[in-house]
């Protein structure tokens, strides 16, 4: 006796989740601008790599003789793939479906992304787009109505939580977000999302009109402008193709997981470059700003610099770059931004930087042009301090190889976040440092003097000048306080030797990383 029949059945259920919503559904979501999530996948992911779990999960119903009526597939599609022919595992919301909002296969399916991830030791990408639950309207539709968890069941989010510590997780909102997919959004080490098309939030429109009496916009809500500069997204694209570039381009730099060390790739840059620019990029007049990218490209092998979050926190730069092929992280000060100085957001910014580096061994790159806390009354009310010193304690509890090399200014407790225990510490001639910049100290320490003189700002001006002229560049050098001072156009060589002498620690550092309470 054959079983053709029931292997029909299996072919039948499988064409038809293949057929997502249906044509109809389809079509409604490529007039939206946005792909399916299996368009997502196949074009995210190596030609034909995709291997689905669970592709004929959903609700079926059947004639008195067996045959299939109907057939909904569960709106969740996860499985195995490969980028750049390393094996991940990727999972998304099917819009076509309930708009996402999860069906009961599809949900168990959203668990067992993470738990996937976890078993396998492979990096995690989440496309999602819709709410996390919806009222249950049809009794054949696949839907619940209560819980979809027994009560003896782990708590949802112990895997996404696990996942974090344990392998790479990249997430992207491709269309509206809420809900707990906007939660797992957020529970990953690089979040992005579409410039035209995508929206996050805790609640929607209904739900912030009927507990407000607010009329209010998805875009108003939670669009790109909202949240680039809230932190809840690292980065913005264009359009979905441009989503998957910058996800592959992440992950290029990360080990597989937290086991494992990350890709040394060939580098076809001149370990030995020496950028002319670097002499005179640091302006003499301090007060003025100079382009700090402009400095990290010239130090990192070329087009290798991948920013991460640049307008959230922005006087801070955090990135991903390669020295000699090596993944290193990168963590710089915008002068362009309050100077450079350290806000809440910054200090936030910092401290998630950190942790990531440190949770997936990559050495830390810190050039530093530092004046220190942001101070005023918006930065009291933001709790500055608070955040900055958890900044600083994420730094001393990292193990990471760390090289800092000072480009201009180093005052107070936030030029502490720049400098990792035990590591290297290199000065341009420009680096200056203290407890306080000058013009602060002058403030402070003459503050009577300049009071009493007969043209207070020319006093204070002599007395800046008077103590600015008084500085050696070569003092701290001397004093062997640094490692070494450097010509600026050196600084590249010595980062990539730099990079030869930490291959020890980096082959021992590996495995999960734990920290205690920050403040």
């Amino acid at each position: 006796m054959s079983w053709e029949k029931e292997v029909r059945g299996i072919e039948q259920r499988r064409q038809l989740a293949r057929e997502l919503g249906g044509p109809e559904s389809v079509a409604k979501q490529h007039d939206r601008g946005r792909l399916t999530v299996r368009e997502r996948m196949d074009q995210l992911l190596d030609a034909d790599s995709f291997r689905e779990q669970g592709p004929i999960a959903g609700y079926s119903e059947t004639d008195e003789q067996g045959q299939l009526r109907s057939f909904i597939p569960a709106n969740y599609v996860v499985g195995f793939g490969k980028i750049a022919g390393r094996s991940c595992v990727v999972g998304g919301e099917d819009f076509t479906l309930k708009g996402g909002s999860p069906s009961s296969a599809g949900f168990r399916k959203s668990v067992w992304a993470e738990e996937l991830a976890c078993r396998y030791r492979l990096p995690l990408i989440r496309f999602l787009e819709g709410g996390g639950g919806s009222v249950p309207r049809g009794k054949n539709s696949g839907e619940t109505t209560g819980s979809t968890e027994s009560v003896n069941a782990p708590p949802r989010f112990m895997s996404v939580m696990q996942a974090m510590s344990m392998v790479p997780v990249a997430s992207a909102a491709l269309g509206a977000v809420a809900g707990l997919p906007a939660a797992r959004l957020v529970a990953s080490h690089f979040s992005i999302m579409t410039q035209k098309s995508s929206q996050v939030m805790i609640g929607g429109p209904a739900l912030v009109e009927r507990a407000f009496g607010q009329p209010i916009t998805k875009e108003e809500l939670g669009g790109p402008h909202i949240h680039l500069r809230s932190g809840v997204v690292d980065n913005v694209a264009e359009d979905e193709p441009a989503v998957f570039t910058q996800i592959r381009q992440f992950l290029s730099y990360l080990p597989t997981n937290v086991w494992e060390a990350a890709p040394v790739r060939p580098s076809e840059d001149d370990r030995n470059r020496q950028e002319e620019a670097l002499l005179s990029i640091i302006p003499h007049n301090r007060r003025r700003a100079y382009p700090m990218r402009r400095v990290i490209e010239c130090v990192v092998d070329r087009d290798s610099f991948f920013e991460i979050a640049p307008l959230y926190g922005p006087s801070q730069i955090t990135g991903l770059a390669r020295m000699n092929g090596q993944p290193v992280g990168i963590l710089a000060n915008d002068p362009q931004w309050y100077a450079g100085a350290m806000t809440a957001a910054g200090a936030q910014k910092v401290k998630r930087h950190i942790d990531l580096c440190d949770t997936f061994h990559l050495p830390m790159v810190s050039l530093v042009d530092e004046p220190g806390f942001m101070i005023g009354p918006e930065a009291e009310q933001s709790a500055t301090i608070r955040y900055g010193t958890a900044a600083i304690f994420a730094l001393m509890q990292c193990t990471i190889p760390w090289v800092s090399v000072i480009v201009r200014k180093v005052y107070g407790v936030a030029g502490v976040a720049h400098f990792g225990p035990g590591g290297m510490v290199f000065a341009w001639p420009s680096a200056e440092s203290g407890a306080l910049p000058l013009e602060g100290g002058v403030a402070v320490a003459y503050r009577r003097e300049i009071a009493a003189a007969p043209d207070p700002e020319a006093k204070r001006r002599e007395i800046e000048e008077a103590l600015a002229s008084k500085r050696s560049v070569y003092a701290r050098a001397e004093g062997f306080a640094v490692h070494d001072m450097i010509d600026p156009r050196h600084t590249r060589p010595v980062l990539c030797d730099w990079v030869d002498w930490i291959q020890p620690q980096l082959s021992a550092h590996t495995g999960p990383r734990a920290y205690t309470i920050r403040p």
